[in-house]
């Protein structure tokens, strides 16, 4: 019960595994499957449940809260891609076109939507979901089971992820944030110039053109920077 009880929260928001696409019966038999194959790696240090009720379900509660933690840590490494998504977007003239996210299960941006189907189908080409069961394991010797975590420590990790997210998610968006820069720089000097004509108007089908151009061409490096940003993540869970 235990384990599965980290397990199976930590599943639930696994990027690729725990997204809302994927049907509940399968999630759950995903869980049940990787918490019989994790209680006989780590059944031996497993405390023994109480015989008191409610001693025992404060016990499962708390395993299930320190497995939605480790989950969500994860999941906030897919939001480096919504952040590069969004500043994409806004920097080639498409902050507006939005779209049903599932990997989100909101609207999002356009751009962002496309990174993270993408991420979600670059997780299971190059293994990394296993990885991330593996980091399972792992988190039993970060958090051991029925000990209480330091709450300092918990605050800093989630802290430490949220910022390492976000820079990692504008490092993705540098090309279109550096083409952005120099493009509206110089409508900005031609509206100086020619202040009877609309530039910015005039010039949106080339933002469009030139983002999407410059996304195309850089798409492989922006996500092999996310994949070694998330899979230093999932090593160092092991």
């Amino acid at each position: 019960m235990l384990v599965f009880a980290r397990a199976g929260a930590i599943m639930m928001l696994l990027p690729g595994i725990g997204e809302v696409g994927v049907p509940t019966r399968v999630r759950l038999g995903l869980a049940l499957t990787v918490a019989l194959i994790i209680g006989g790696i780590v059944g031996g240090d497993m405390p023994p449940l109480p015989e008191e009720p409610l001693v025992m379900a404060g016990l499962i509660t708390q395993e299930a809260l320190i497995g939605l933690y480790f989950g969500s840590l994860a999941r906030l490494m897919m939001s480096a891609l919504v952040v590069a998504g969004q500043v994409a977007g806004m920097q080639s003239g498409l902050a507006f076109a939005q779209s049903f996210d599932p990997t989100q299960g909101q609207q999002g941006a356009i751009m962002a939507s496309f990174l993270n189907l993408i991420a979600v189908t670059l997780i299971f080409v190059s293994g990394l979901h296993r990885l991330f069961l593996t980091g399972i394991v792992g988190s039993y010797s970060i958090i051991p089971a029925g000990s209480i975590p330091e709450f300092g420590d918990v605050a800093q990790l989630g802290t430490e992820v949220v910022a390492q997210s976000f820079r990692v998610g504008l490092q993705m968006a540098a090309p279109l944030i550096a083409f952005g820069l120099v493009f509206y720089l110089a409508l900005g000097v031609l509206s100086r110039l020619m202040p009877q004509v609309q530039i910015f108007f005039v010039a949106m089908p080339l933002n469009v053109f030139a983002g999407l151009s410059i996304l195309a061409i850089s798409l492989g490096a922006i996500l092999n920077v996310w994949l070694q940003h998330i899979e230093n993540f999932a090593q160092s869970l092991n």
